[in-house]
This record gives C-alpha cells, sequence and structure tokens, in this order.
C-alpha cells in the first residue's frame, strides 16, 4: 500500500483537497489534528533525506540568509508597499497576501519537492533557516501592519515550530543511526508513501471553510482562489527562474517550491480572533496551489532540471 500511495502521491494529495471540500465535518473534526500531522510530515522528510543533509554547507549558508531576506521581508513589504498606494492594505485579502508573503516555507516543502520530482535537499535547507530567522524577518512587516497589536504571539508561535523542527529532525536522527535500513530504496519509497498519506490527510482539515463557501455560494470564494493561484505560481516560477539564471539549475526546482508555499497558518494565533476567522477562507484557498504543484510544475522542474 505505502509503494502506490508512493507512486500516486499526486492523486493522493488531489484526493484530500476535493474530501476536504466535499466533506466538511470531517474536516472540521480534523482540525485537532494538525499540528500532529505537520510534525509527522516534517518527521518523515527529515527521515528520508537525512538531518545531517540538511545543515547547508558552510559556504552555502549566506546564500540562504540572502534568499530568506529576500522571501520573508523584502517581497512582504513591496507586496505592504503596493497595497497601501492602492489603499488595500486594511482588507483581510491585503492581509493575507503579505502574510503569506511573509512567512516561512511550509513544513510539508521537502515532500512536496519530492513528489515534484526535485531534490528536497535545498527546500529542507530553506526551510530550517526560514523558520530559525522568521521572529526577525517579520518584525519590519508587523511594525508597519496595525492589526498587530501583539506581535509577541507570532514570535512564540515561529518559537514553537521551530522546536517543532528540532524535535522532528533530532527524531529522525536517532532513528536513522539506529535502524540504518532506512537508506535502501524500498524503504525510502516506503517513507514517500508515509508522507503522501500524511500530506493528504492535514489538507482535509485545512479546508475546513472552503467547503462551506462553495455550498453558499460565496463569490469572494472564486476570485480569492484565482489571486492565489496566481500568487503562488507566479513567485514559484519567477524563483525558478531566477536560479536558473544564477547557474544553480538544480537547486531551482526545490528553490521555487520553498517560495511560493509558505506557512500562512502559523500567523493565524498571532492576529485577533475575528480576523483569524475571517482569514480562514484565504487560508483554505491558499492550499489548493500548494498541492496542486507537483501535478502542474513537476514536468517542468523534471525536464529543466540536469
Amino acid at each position: 500500500m505505502l509503494g502506490w500511495l508512493a507512486r500516486n502521491g499526486r492523486l493522493v494529495l488531489i484526493a484530500g483537497l476535493v474530501v476536504g471540500i466535499a466533506v466538511p465535518p470531517l474536516a472540521r473534526a480534523m482540525q485537532p489534528l494538525i499540528v500532529p500531522l505537520i510534525v509527522a510530515m516534517l518527521f518523515l522528510a527529515s527521515l528520508r533525506i537525512g538531518p545531517d543533509a540538511a545543515r547547508p554547507r558552510l559556504r552555502d549558508v549566506p546564500g540562504y540568509l540572502a534568499v530568506t531576506v529576500i522571501l520573508q521581508m523584502a517581497m512582504p513589504l513591496a507586496a505592504l508597499g503596493v497595497l497601501t498606494l492602492c489603499g488595500w492594505q486594511d482588507s483581510i485579502v491585503g492581509l493575507g497576501v503579505v502574510l503569506a508573503l511573509a512567512a516561512s516555507p511550509i513544513t510539508g516543502s521537502p515532500g512536496l519537492a519530492i513528489l515534484s520530482g526535485a531534490d528536497p535537499m535545498p527546500a529542507l535547507r530553506a526551510l530550517v533557516v526560514g523558520t530559525a530567522l522568521l521572529p526577525l524577518t517579520v518584525l519590519p512587516v508587523f511594525w508597519l501592519m496595525p492589526v498587530f497589536a501583539d506581535p509577541a504571539a507570532t514570535l512564540i508561535a515561529a518559537g514553537r515550530l521551530l522546536a517543532i523542527i528540532a524535535a522532528a529532525g533530532g527524531g529522525a536522527l536517532l532513528v536513522r543511526r539506529v535502524w540504518p535500513g532506512l537508506r535502501t530504496p524500498r524503504a525510502q519509497a516506503r517513507l514517500d508513501g508515509l508522507m503522501a498519506l500524511a500530506m493528504g490527510l492535514v489538507v482535509i482539515a485545512l479546508m475546513s471553510a472552503v467547503g462551506p463557501a462553495l455550498v453558499s455560494g460565496d463569490p469572494a470564494l472564486w476570485w480569492i482562489l484565482a489571486l492565489v493561484l496566481v500568487l503562488n505560481f507566479s513567485t514559484q516560477l519567477a524563483v525558478w527562474g531566477a536560479f536558473r539564471g544564477a547557474g544553480a539549475a538544480r537547486q531551482a526546482p526545490a528553490m521555487g517550491i520553498v517560495a511560493g508555499n509558505r506557512n500562512l497558518a502559523l500567523f493565524l494565533a498571532a492576529v485577533p480572533p475575528g480576523t483569524a476567522e475571517e482569514l480562514l477562507l484565504f487560508v483554505g484557498c491558499f492550499q489548493i496551489p500548494m498541492y496542486l504543484t507537483p501535478l502542474t510544475l513537476a514536468r517542468l522542474y523534471a525536464r529543466a532540471t540536469p
């Protein structure tokens, strides 16, 4: 079964999206599983790749730091400037766009890279560096957004995520040491199947606001969905193209994936409860291009990677 899940991981992700939208009661019931499933996803990614490989080489550290600052600070500040000029900085959608760009990569980024046929190690390294720097990169963004009356709440949430990454990576390192057979191709294929299953389950819970909006005919659903599709895929392709142009074609797919797929849900704990409730539809729509990435861009990434 795990082998079948690994071979059909892209379909598993689509099935999760469909179930989450079609069965809202199930999506709501699964919401308490979001954090455990996110931990499981990171643990499986670290177990497959190896936590030692996740550490950037010393000469690569400046590059990862620069990319993180550009993605998590320069991009959201630029977006906030454009939104302010248009008078949309206080809108829920404007808030969602800025937060999506300010967030660190999703914990499932290495899994998406694997399912897209890309090298997952740059994605895992960017995830570690991006999460570690998040408490610093978000501060300028928060200072310019009046909705964040208490930035400390988000810093605490970022600290929790960093602790989760450290615990998952440490646990994976321990398991790899006591079970060397995990390095075999057969074992890694099974881990890919488990990762696809975990990602398919977590998206069900994250889609809890999309199903009701679809049933009620909320017109906001469709234009928000169109917006996040453009935001995600254009960011992925722009960063992918930039890395290819810089002579880093092998790293380009993974870096495109981490640039377009961000952990927006992390910020729900920081905004006021009413604002968090209003953001749920944006957060739910934001998951759709994430889980469509292996289905839509895998061929492009694989064909253009040496």
